[in-house]
């Protein structure tokens, strides 16, 4: 058995801080390792052609044996949405709630991996012995039902990690926070507290998904028309209180969207939504009934171009076409990063006539606690130390100023970096380095093989196009064959600069034959020479610095 406070603790994050999304932290007691989430995040304006980011584990795959296993907290994508790339590489456990767990399953089949996954479940009573660290969770409140947070009891300690959250006096499900086993949790004695900074910034405290029940049902009730409502398919409560106000109207709802549909079917299966199926109809059966008699379910809520929503407010969705009479409701409030999108979305849905409801109008709650709540949440844990996770620098910053406000010592506060280690020893702490960290981006099947120059490229390639310049020469004769011939891509339009394309083809011959006069014939120095003179001249002729690929073959 240990000795009092003899363990070495080390607490980091993979992702999460410093961004919103790609939620991953790990926590190491002595030689176990805990990770909890494996998230993703969606890629940024200048991640061009990229589809996913997710985590660099690095450092977990070079300590593969002493992993213990990924905890999760709650089923989000900026929470789970990393498992299909992570548990290719990371063969452990997977501890999560019932419906974490299904979404779960639902990922790892498309990825094909399920039938090798260890999926473990749990629940907020559960507790799981791993060498002489003892792991339990409590019932948190957040936009999704089955969140929990995770506590580490160590003998220096508990760390606890509360996941997403915040303290909603109504919940939808009828489940609220588990406040006592929290503070139950605080008077044993917490060494460290990772808490949620999404909202640190936000006074008071967020409100209660109960009111966003009954403004959709005002909603529901006022309008003539078909009625669209656009939500995040994991927000399952959302899902149940649109359903509750189309039953109370008698409307049918058609679900619209992959990823709706089957977070819909899994949430009845499991008995998350309690929804007379007789009451959904097929999107391709809504023509049957009048429009006061239908709803339609969808994705989209955040812009994506792909998605239903965006689809419908551009006229190019095969099987639903907005109506000046509809009704849209945006049931979600925009992620950072994603205003833009959303704004255009909006902007279109406007003009096709119909009424958006959205923004100001309280239709969406937030699911992260606000600062009176987190201030809440610190005084029922009463941390030695605090570590603010989950939000941008500013946000962390902002929780940290709220745990000084609280009684937490200044210099017990961490803001961390993606890394960057913090080691606990003897109840005292220290930051003491970093581990390998950073982002890795998905481009389709590639994972992982597109790096910054990659992206550095097709930033160019954006900005100014490419220029390809190719000519045949014959290095014995010291002579050009054929060519050169340039071909122009998103650089001009070729048909409107035929006179600055033959000045710079005269460019190149010029070139190239004063090359060949000096007896150079290397093949680097030849190319290097072409693009040198050929962006000086086209930059002087147009102030633009297209890609240059010179093409040089030898006959």
């Amino acid at each position: 058995m240990l000795n009092q406070n003899s363990e070495k603790i080390k607490v980091f994050a993979l992702g999460g801080v410093g961004e919103i999304g790609k939620n991953m932290y790990v926590v190491e007691v002595d030689e176990n390792i805990f990770v909890v989430d494996a998230g993703l995040m969606f890629p940024d304006d200048e991640m061009l052609g990229i589809d996913l980011v997710i985590p660099d584990i690095t450092y977990l795959v070079e300590n593969h044996e002493r992993v213990k296993g990924i905890f999760l907290t709650h089923g989000h994508e900026d929470h789970i949405g990393g498992l299909p790339y992570v548990l290719k590489r990371l063969h452990v456990p997977v501890y999560g709630t019932k419906l974490t767990l299904a979404l779960v399953e639902l990922k790892l089949k498309e990825a094909g991996i399920l039938q090798s996954s260890d999926l473990r479940l749990i629940d907020e009573n559960s507790k799981i012995r791993m060498g002489n660290t003892n792991v339990t969770f409590f019932r948190t409140n957040h936009s999704i039902p089955d969140s929990v947070g995770i506590c580490f009891h160590t003998t220096q300690g508990a760390i606890v990690h509360t996941g997403d959250f915040k303290f909603d006096q109504t919940p939808v499900d009828g489940k609220q926070a588990e406040i006592g086993k929290i503070a139950a949790v605080g008077e044993k004695g917490v060494l460290c507290l990772l808490s949620d900074s999404t909202n640190a910034e936000r006074p008071g405290t967020t409100g209660s998904e109960l009111l966003v029940g009954q403004q959709i049902s005002d909603v529901f009730n006022r309008a003539e028309g078909r009625i669209i409502v656009a939500s995040f398919a994991s927000n399952v409560h959302r899902i149940q209180q649109v359903f509750d106000a189309a039953h109370g109207n008698n409307r049918k709802i058609a679900i619209v969207g992959r990823s709706m549909v089957n977070v819909v079917s899994i949430a009845i299966r499991l008995g998350y939504l309690n929804i007379d199926e007789e009451n959904i109809i097929d999107i391709n059966d809504i023509s049957h009934y009048p429009d006061h008699k239908v709803a339609i379910l969808t994705t989209g809520s955040q812009g994506e171009p792909m998605a239903a929503l965006s689809r419908m407010a551009q006229g190019a969705h095969r099987q639903v076409t907005i109506k000046p009479a509809d009704t849209v409701i945006i049931a979600a409030s925009p992620i950072p990063g994603n205003e833009k999108s959303v704004a255009k979305t909006v902007d279109l849905l406007f003009r096709t006539g119909a009424e958006v409801v959205y923004g100001e109008r309280k239709v969406h709650v937030s699911g992260h606690a606000s600062q009176e709540e987190l201030k809440l949440m610190i005084n029922l844990i009463k941390p030695k130390f605090f570590l603010p996770i989950h939000g941008e620098f500013r946000m962390q910053k902002a929780h940290s100023d709220l745990a000084h406000a609280c009684g937490v010592q200044k210099n017990n506060t961490f803001i961390i970096e993606k890394g960057e280690v913090v080691e606990f020893v003897n109840r005292q702490a220290r930051k003491i380095g970093k581990v390998p960290s950073g982002q890795v981006l998905i481009d389709g099947l590639g994972v992982g093989d597109v790096g910054n120059i990659v992206l550095r490229d097709r930033k160019l390639l954006s900005q100014d196009g490419i220029l390809i310049v190719v000519v045949t020469i014959n290095k014995q004769k010291n002579a050009i064959l054929s060519g050169p011939e340039i071909i122009s891509r998103g650089f001009v339009y070729v048909r409107e600069s035929e006179a600055l394309l033959k000045e710079a083809n005269r460019n190149v011959d010029a070139v190239l034959r004063r090359c060949m006069a000096e007896n150079i014939n290397e093949w680097s120095v030849l190319k290097s020479s072409v693009r040198d003179s050929l962006s000086s001249f086209l930059y002087d002729k147009t102030k633009r610095r297209p890609m240059i690929m010179p093409i040089i073959m030898e006959a």
